[in-house]
């Protein structure tokens, strides 16, 4: 049986209430949402955002359809919370009077022990906007129409805000 089919199984019996296939299915899948976390959301939230996309998934299991493989349903509906999340921490902080910081704002990175290194600091300063379509589209494959439905923006908003990324990231990596 295959990944996929293992999943299938698992969502249905969940669905039904049984905990321990839905241990199994966070078990298979809580890395890929943490990693995601991570690059969308302030280290801070990461925890928290992981634990609320679990819980609303296991509060919306029934509507899995198998439609599509469980784990795309999965990334899904965490990308739309995490993103609904950036949306109202912001709303909060400029509530608050903070501003949004600025790639020039953020220190260099003094040492790159590896490129890999070098990328997530990089990435890790970006302004939100540009961060989110960067990491949406370059790193977990969205088109620029997806990403304007999530991000409620238009696709050439995504566009230059992908391309202002890509800008600011060579900017932080030749420094």
């Amino acid at each position: 049986m295959t990944q996929a089919d293992h999943d299938r199984a698992d969502a249905s019996l969940a669905a039904s209430g049984d905990h321990d296939a839905f241990e199994r299915l966070y078990r298979r899948h809580v890395a890929r949402v943490t990693s995601l976390a991570r690059w969308l959301l302030d280290p801070s939230e990461t925890d928290d955002a992981v634990q609320e996309v679990f819980i609303r998934v296991w509060q919306k299991l029934h509507t899995f359809a198998g439609q599509s493989a469980f784990g795309t349903w999965l990334h899904r509906v965490a990308v739309n919370l995490m993103i609904r999340r950036r949306q109202s921490l912001g709303i909060a902080r400029r509530r608050r009077g903070g501003d949004e910081e600025t790639i020039h704002a953020a220190p260099a990175p003094s040492e790159r022990p590896d490129l890999k290194v070098a990328i997530e600091r990089a990435v890790d300063v970006l302004p939100a906007g540009a961060r989110e379509v960067f990491v949406l589209h370059d790193m977990e494959g969205y088109k620029h129409d997806e990403i304007a439905k999530m991000l409620g923006v238009d696709p050439g908003t995504s566009r230059s805000q992908l391309h202002r990324a890509r800008l600011l990231l060579r900017q932080q990596l030749a420094t």
